[in-house]
C-alpha cells in the first residue's frame, strides 16, 4: 500500500511517500480502508522529534473509512462499517490497523472527509470546554488561534455553553473567520497587544480561562490575562514549547491554575470517547457545528500540508486523501 512515513526526524523534507506493508488485523484490531486522514500539529511533533516515537513510522493519528477486516475478539465493528478514529497512529496511508476501542461509527449523513476533519480537533475542543475548564453561561474566555481548526471549534462550543469569547487572530481575514464562528471580540495580535486588549475588554478583571495552543510566544503573557484563580490551559506548541516556570509564579499572579492536557487522557474510557465523538458527529449531522476544511491534499503531498500548517498559512482543517 502507499503511505507517508519517516525513517528519521527533521523538517517536512524527511517525509517519504512510498510503499509499506499492508497492515493485518491483530486481536482487538480492525483494518480500515481509509478515505480521508486529518493533518494535525501532533503529526509535526512526531516528525520533528519533539514527541518521540519508534522509527520507522507511518505518521497521522486521525482517519475515517470503511472497516475491511477485523481481528480475533472484535465485536463492536464489522467489515463494511463506516468508522472514524483519532488516537491510533498510522493514518497517512491507504490502510490502517486501529484498535477496536478507538473506533466510532459515523452517521450516514456525515462524510468521511468531515469525520476525519473533526475527530481529533473536535474531541480536543470538547474536552477543553466541557471537562478541563467546563464553561458555563457568564464565563469569559480567551482562545488563541481562534480561526484555526481547533480554535473555531472551541469558539463554537463555547458559544453553545453560553460563554463570552475573546479570540486572537493574525489577520483581518482570519479575524472574520473567528467572528463567523461566534467570537464576540477578536484581537489582531500582530497589530494589538493581546494582553492590553484582553484587560481592556474585561474592564481590567481578566478572563476565567485561556486556551493556548501556540505556546512559546503567548504563554507567559497569557498568564497575565487571567483573573485571580483563573486557569491557563496550555495544549499546544505551534510556536514552540512553552517556557518552564516556577510554581511560585502562579501564586504571584493570582493563585492561578495551570494544566497541560492531552486528548488521550480525556478519552481513556469507552464512555468518554462515545460521549465526545457522539456529540461531535450528532452536531455535524444537525448542522449545529460547522467545519471549515481549508484544503484537501492528495496523500503524496503530506509534506506540503505539514509545511502549510507550520507556516500558519491555513485557517481551518487540512485533510489528506489517498
Amino acid at each position: 500500500m502507499k503511505a507517508v512515513y519517516i525513517e528519521k526526524t527533521g523538517g517536512p523534507e524527511v517525509l517519504i511517500y512510498g510503499d509499506r506493508p499492508k497492515p493485518q488485523a491483530a486481536a482487538g484490531q480492525a483494518v480500515v480502508k481509509l478515505a480521508a486522514s486529518g493533518v494535525n500539529f501532533i503529526d509535526t511533533y512526531h516528525r520533528s522529534g519533539l514527541y518521540k516515537i519508534p522509527l520507522p513510522a507511518i505518521l497521522g493519528g486521525e482517519g475515517a473509512g470503511v472497516v475491511e477486516s477485523v481481528g480475533e475478539g472484535v465485536t463492536t465493528v464489522k467489515p463494511g462499517d463506516r468508522v472514524a478514529y483519532a488516537t491510533s497512529r498510522g493514518a497517512y496511508a491507504e490502510y490502517a490497523a486501529a484498535p477496536e476501542t478507538a473506533l466510532v461509527q459515523i452517521p450516514a449523513s456525515v462524510s468521511f472527509k468531515d469525520a476525519a476533519a473533526v475527530m481529533l480537533q473536535g474531541m480536543t475542543a470538547h474536552y477543553l470546554t466541557h471537562s478541563t475548564f467546563p464553561l458555563k453561561k457568564g464565563d469569559t474566555m480567551l482562545v488563541h488561534a481562534a480561526a484555526g481548526g481547533t480554535g473555531r471549534l472551541i469558539v463554537q462550543m463555547a458559544k453553545m455553553l453560553g460563554a463570552r469569547v475573546i479570540g486572537t487572530a493574525g489577520s483581518p481575514a482570519k479575524a472574520q473567520i473567528a467572528r463567523e464562528a461566534g467570537a464576540d471580540e477578536v484581537i489582531l495580535y500582530r497589530e494589538q497587544d493581546f494582553l492590553e486588549e484582553t484587560r481592556r475588554l474585561t474592564g481590567g478583571k481578566g478572563v476565567d480561562v485561556v486556551y493556548d495552543s501556540v505556546g512559546a510566544t503567548t504563554f507567559l503573557k497569557g498568564l497575565d490575562c487571567l483573573r485571580p484563580r483563573g486557569m491557563m490551559v496550555q495544549f499546544g506548541n505551534a510556536s514552540g514549547a512553552a517556557p518552564a516556570i516556577e510554581p511560585l509564579v502562579l501564586n504571584q499572579k493570582g493563585s492561578l491554575f495551570l494544566t497541560r492536557p492531552t486528548l488521550f487522557h480525556y478519552v481513556a474510557t469507552r464512555q468518554e470517547l462515545e460521549w465526545r465523538a457522539g456529540d461531535l458527529l450528532r452536531w455535524l449531522a444537525e448542522k449545529k457545528l460547522v467545519l471549515k476544511i481549508d484544503k484537501v491534499y492528495p496523500l503524496q503531498d503530506a509534506a506540503q500540508a505539514q509545511a502549510d500548517l507550520e507556516g500558519r498559512k491555513t485557517s481551518g482543517k487540512l485533510v489528506l486523501e489517498p
